[in-house]
């Protein structure tokens, strides 16, 4: 059973809207985020004057873009950002005027070294790209390898608290799909389209629908331009669905905001969630399955089942 914990958000301007601090109890680790046009005020903090990994997340696509970088000073590194970017040479990753959202990752005890940002950066931008939810628009780079034993592992654990509490906060660049089912996870369920001999499974986990590695999708997308269509594209050029004879193939896990989003992309064409998946086995539709899911644990709750507050 997965403990819980206990995550300390300050709004630092008293909006949602604004700039955000996060903290977990007993953790050196300190996060910054803000939306772009925040950016002067937020460079004005002391966070920004530590050495550190930042964030630079972009939302106006059907999936995300995000760059993933390091600086032994945040606040110059910035500077030098918005430098680059008048250049028209400049690459996506020094436009900062692209990017929507900004976020800076560092320590509390200012006791990260250039060691410890690099290898931070590093598995920052692994974790991204086994994640395949955002389009890394990052150089590639080689692992980096110039930590001592014990800081690895401090580091190590410094990297599972950030990826604990960026979810918290939208992000969700870093959150892979578990490779298997939690107590959390729902039942499988199934999805048929037998006009084009296709089969698909799926279950719910942490609030997302997975579709399972193995998956069947239809070859292209044949529905109306729009919905999903950039969704389907954007995941045949990931290499999650790849080609098999007349169909595609999820290559791993992948998980959608909803069932409708995952029958769509499964089908090719827009398709209802809660009509279209099947709980394993029987022939009651996923819609059927949450409906009566909700009312036992109403009554559940009626009873005086529910759990402690």
């Amino acid at each position: 059973m997965s403990k819980g914990r206990s995550i300390k958000l300050y709004l630092v301007d008293g909006t949602p809207g604004g700039l955000i601090t996060a903290e977990i109890m007993n953790w050196t680790g300190h996060v910054l985020c803000g939306p772009r046009a925040r950016l002067p005020d937020l460079l004005l903090r002391n966070e920004a004057k530590r050495s550190g990994v930042y964030l630079l997340l972009g939302s106006d696509e059907v999936v995300p873009k995000a760059y993933i970088g390091e600086s032994d000073d945040l606040a110059e590194r910035f500077k030098n950002h918005q430098q680059l970017g008048k250049s028209s040479k400049a690459d996506a990753s020094e436009k900062l005027d692209d990017w929507d959202r900004i976020c800076l990752i560092s320590s509390k005890d200012a006791n990260l070294t250039k060691g410890h940002v690099k290898y931070l950066e590093s598995r920052l931008i692994a974790l991204a790209k086994q994640a395949g939810r955002s389009k890394l628009v990052n150089v590639q780079k080689a692992p980096y390898k110039g930590l001592p034993e014990a800081d690895e592992a401090d580091m190590e654990y410094f990297v599972e608290q950030v990826e604990s509490l960026l979810p918290v906060l939208g992000i969700d660049i870093l959150r892979a799909p578990k490779a298997k089912p939690t107590t959390q996870s729902s039942p499988a369920f199934v999805m048929e389209v037998k006009k084009h001999g296709l089969f698909a499974k799926g279950q719910e986990v942490d609030g997302e629908f997975v579709v399972l590695e193995g998956s069947q999708a239809r070859l292209a997308w044949e529905g109306v331009p729009g919905s999903y269509q950039g969704l389907f594209e954007e995941l045949v050029q990931q290499g999650v669905l790849a080609k098999d004879k007349q169909l595609m193939v999820f290559t791993k896990n992948y998980p959608f905001k909803s069932p409708s989003a995952a029958a769509s992309i499964v089908a090719g064409r827009s398709a209802s969630g809660p009509m279209s998946w099947y709980l394993e086995g029987s022939n009651q539709t996923y819609g059927q399955w949450q409906s009566l899911t909700e009312l036992k644990a109403l009554a559940d709750t009626s009873n005086g089942d529910g759990q402690a507050q």
